[in-house]
């Protein structure tokens, strides 16, 4: 069977030929231009990534040691187990490290590094061999793991004397500070650094006019034997000290310059003496204060103003592990000056009756303190 071909149908097949040729060339300059376009896609992932590193200011897994149990500076510390580098690192010695990591399993020298101390996450991950990610998981569970174990430790416990307490501590007050009766102990405030939040009434309530600067407040109250018995944690640092404080009308409170004095020479005399005491133990409010920053440096560092929560945890924290240095390491300069460890016979406690005036007299000439307050060497 012969078929006829015209010149039409040779148009047609031509046609299709082109539009074939076309569509050929058209899928070409798509798959070119898909080439390009994830070629231009990886390439510019690179230069970001290698932006980024350029930038970053935290270390990964192959800037560390390849075992974080093996020959870390962490493991060769804690093999050591060497009183004097547990307490400078960490605050405690071996053995309050192990009582409390009998209460608190998790991460417990990387929380005491981080609160005894300002470095860095980075400084913590060299230490640990811990990359950035488990670093920061560690400290949020860790720490809040920590505060519940202390909450169960019979020496990290905040309470009010009570009893016989009272005159127990007294009897430490009164050995240095006769005339000082009932005294037990004493109280200040404690201003922390916060960083500025962008919500106005947040920003007013942390601003504190007199110290021009922002803070939260806490009020804290330490016994003759050096531990802490009250506490008012994480208050706005514009509130003044009555609305922190629990036991306002039972406190004695230095004489301030212009208060007025007695008329009679033996009732001003003896209002002074007084006031000389209170205001030599009001220090051991100052020493604790000095104590307790001074062993968690982390509460040098400004607060998070978004973490509230956060922070009433962190200074619950570090106000119970103080009452634990104090009763189980013994760090703490109001113990070792109210405890009559050096006092035991009546030429010891002379000794200690002038020990102030001894060391101190040129400290006592140069205070720029006193001049705010009134004492019996003005008269």
């Amino acid at each position: 069977m012969a078929y006829d071909i015209t010149d039409e149908t040779l148009l047609f097949l031509a046609l299709a030929d082109e539009d074939h040729e076309d569509d050929e060339l058209r899928r070409r300059c798509i798959g070119s231009i898909g080439i390009l376009v994830f070629v231009g896609m990886e390439q510019s992932c690179y230069e970001c990534s290698e932006q980024r590193q350029s930038r970053r200011t935290y270390l990964i897994r192959s800037d560390l040691l390849p075992d974080p149990h093996l020959n870390t500076p962490w493991q060769a510390l804690y093999s050591a187990q060497n009183n004097h580098a547990f307490i400078t690192t960490m605050g405690v010695d071996v053995p309050t490290f192990h009582y409390i990591l009998s209460y608190a399993v998790g991460a417990l020298g990387l929380v005491l590094h981080w609160l005894n101390s300002t470095m860095r996450d980075v400084s913590l991950m060299q230490i640990f061999a811990l990359v950035l990610a488990t670093v920061s998981r560690y400290l949020h569970f860790s720490l809040t793991i920590l505060l519940h174990a202390l909450k169960s430790i019979p020496e990290a416990y905040i309470q009010w004397p009570s009893g016989d307490d009272f005159q127990v501590l007294n009897e430490l007050v009164i050995a240095r500070h006769p005339l000082l009766m009932g005294g037990f102990g004493t109280l200040d405030r404690l201003n922390l650094p916060v960083q500025t939040s962008q919500d106005q009434e947040i920003e007013n309530a942390t601003y504190n006019g007199w110290l021009h600067n922002h803070f939260v407040s806490s009020v804290i109250a330490f016994s003759a034997d050096g531990s802490i018995i009250q506490c008012r944690l994480n208050a706005p640092g514009s509130w003044h000290d009555s609305r922190t404080d629990q036991i306002a009308g039972r406190i004695k409170a230095p004489l301030k310059a212009g208060q007025c004095l007695p008329n009679d020479p033996a009732e001003r005399q003896k209002l002074l003496s007084f006031d000389q005491q209170l205001l030599s133990f009001h220090q051991t409010a100052e020493w604790g204060m000095h104590a307790l920053q001074g062993s968690f440096e982390r509460l040098r560092i400004p607060l998070n103003i978004h973490f509230s929560e956060q922070h009433c945890d962190l200074l619950e924290v570090c106000v119970r592990l103080n009452n634990v240095h104090v009763g189980k390491v013994g760090i703490s300069q109001i113990r070792s000056v109210y405890m009559p460890i050096w006092q035991e016979g009546k030429q010891d406690r002379m000794v200690w009756a002038e020990f102030e005036s001894m060391v101190f007299s040129d400290q006592h000439h140069n205070d720029r303190v006193a001049q705010f307050h009134l004492s019996s060497r003005n008269f």
